[in-house]
């Protein structure tokens, strides 16, 4: 094998498909990335055997090959080189590299014991708006749960209801809920949470659509020469709809600033007691307060205007609550939730699109 690549394309695409080689594992072939020449191009390829990435970057190809080399040495040595060619060239089992004054060889291993890349058969693809699916993906990844003993929670569920596609999280104590957009197939995968974090970082700014295909275990994000594959998480997601509160019996509609202002202020004095805040609504008065105490610093209330129909309090956890206001996108938050028990439900002002349901804390 030998070709030239740019040094910028090339670090490029080691840091992308690099970033799922996996160093705790018990297949040495997973520490690295595979190298493949086609059609006057540089395949590169990294796997965990959970999710797959590849990336397709141009090169002049003067002989074909395919090797498979140290992920994270060849992905810092590059990065590390000046902005220019790059000659990679095989010789035996060594990779000699040349770009300006630097020379370096490396040891490669043999493409045949790197597993297969995965394809996927599938009648079901969908063509989202990149931006849409960054943003579906941001308000409900963070709620979705770290325990590996319920697999199921650990990830997002992709699916249809009513005509329309939504992405769903949960840990247990939370959930989140974003409408995508109106959509006649029937969709239904629970997608690890790991796999659309990894497509979050590597979606660049020209890259405007994302092509998604469906399997039977498996799924497959286009985004422009970047591929990436993974797993689907086998079984059937919780009946989470009656979750959130069709009717509540408190409603405060208030500034978003203002709230967040209020509950960051509060978070400092409930770290003594697990984050811990009480919310009352007085709807005499239009205030909104977060009460909050730390038994061996002091206690604060804060408290900030809003238009409140009905009154009431509830004890949340302060760190849910400014993750759920940090990815609500509008200036107004509704904040509804009935006794001290049931559900509380954040939405924008005037659209429900995006639920953020928190359990309450029991005080």
């Amino acid at each position: 094998m030998k070709l030239t690549v740019t040094q910028e394309n090339l670090a490029r695409a080691l840091n992308t498909v690099g970033r799922v080689a996996s160093s705790r594992t018990s297949l040495p072939i997973l520490n690295n990335i595979l190298l493949r020449t086609e059609n006057n191009q540089l395949i590169l390829a990294a796997t965990n055997l959970e999710i797959a990435i590849t990336e397709h970057i141009g090169a002049k190809v003067d002989s074909d090959g395919v090797i498979t080399i140290p992920a994270r040495l060849m992905t810092e040595f590059v990065t590390n080189l000046p902005k220019t060619n790059i000659v990679l060239e095989t010789e035996g089992t060594k990779l000699l590299i040349s770009a300006g004054n630097y020379q370096s060889t490396i040891n490669t291993a043999i493409a045949d014991d790197f597993p297969a890349l995965p394809e996927i058969k599938s009648d079901k693809e969908l063509v989202l708006p990149s931006d849409l699916l960054k943003k579906a993906v941001s308000s409900t990844v963070l709620v979705s749960s770290n325990d590996t003993t319920r697999p199921i929670l650990t990830g997002v569920y992709l699916h249809t209801f009513d005509g329309s596609l939504y992405m769903t999280a949960t840990d247990g104590y939370r959930l989140a809920e974003y409408k995508i957009m109106p959509l006649k197939d029937e969709i239904s995968a629970i997608i690890p949470s790991s796999t659309l974090t990894d497509i979050t970082r590597v979606l660049s700014e020209d890259i405007k659509s994302i092509k998604i295909k469906l399997g039977d275990a498996q799924i497959t994000f286009e985004l422009g020469d970047i591929i990436v594959t993974s797993r689907l998480i086998d079984g059937n997601y919780i009946d989470y709809r009656q979750l959130i509160p069709k009717k509540t019996d408190t409603v405060a509609t208030l500034e978003k600033s203002e709230f967040l202002r209020i509950t960051k202020i509060s978070e400092l004095f409930a770290r003594e007691s697990a984050g811990s805040i009480t919310i009352k609504a007085d709807p005499v008065a239009g205030m909104l307060t977060i009460h909050s105490i730390a038994s061996q610093l002091g206690e604060n209330t804060s408290e900030a205007e809003a238009d409140i129909k009905g009154d009431g309090s509830i004890t949340l956890n302060s760190r849910y609550l400014l993750d759920a206001l940090s990815v609500i996108d509008s200036d107004k938050i509704k904040f509804q939730f009935s006794g001290k028990l049931a559900p509380t439900l954040l939405t924008a002002e005037k659209s429900d699109d995006y639920k953020h349901i928190i359990m309450p804390v029991k005080s």
